[in-house]
């Protein structure tokens, strides 16, 4: 696998740490009815994204290393 999709994903991973800073700002500042909640259902959010984006350079990161595994044995191996 190329190092350019775990960089993509690495790149999309600080996008959302961004804006989960911003929905941040919002929860820790004073209650603001409708505000608050957005605020917190979008945390929510952004949250299991970069979850899943983690997941997805693990796995982009265990596809290279199998790859690479794979390339370095023989058919005796």
């Amino acid at each position: 696998m190329s190092d350019a999709h775990i960089d993509n994903l690495q790149r999309a991973r600080a996008q959302l740490i961004e804006q989960r800073r911003s929905f941040v700002q919002v929860l820790a500042g004073p209650y603001d009815r409708g505000k608050t909640e957005q605020a917190r259902e979008n945390f929510v959010e952004i949250q299991a994204a970069i979850e899943s984006i983690d997941r997805a350079i693990e796995d982009e990161q265990g596809s290279r290393r199998d790859a690479i595994g794979y390339r370095g044995r023989t058919v005796d191996s």
